[in-house]
């Protein structure tokens, strides 16, 4: 059996292998590093505004179809459920006079 303790898997004192204060010191900083307030808040619309520009924006006869779609999804369900809910009243009121 293998000994838990002395395994080569786990790092000493959750340091990687090799890595010495000095190197730890040089990796800290950079975009992420600490900022004031008005720094975090600056990256944090810069950032908002770069995944704002990934979008794939719909044009105005998708956006209307995909409207169209979902008003009439909605009154279906609508619908359906108007339905069981009569049912089960009725099912209800045989049930218990």
């Amino acid at each position: 059996m293998t000994d838990a303790l002395g395994s080569i898997d786990t790092p000493e004192s959750g340091r990687s292998d090799g890595e010495t204060d000095e190197q730890k010191k040089v990796r800290r900083g950079g975009k992420r590093g600490k900022k004031g307030p008005l720094g975090r808040l600056a990256l944090f619309y810069r950032q908002i505004v770069a995944e704002l520009r990934k979008v794939v924006w719909p044009t105005r006869n998708q956006l209307t179809t995909y409207t169209t779609v979902v008003i009439i999804f909605v009154v279906i369900m609508i619908a359906l459920v108007t339905v069981i809910d009569f049912g089960f009243a009725e099912a209800v009121k045989y049930v218990f006079g």
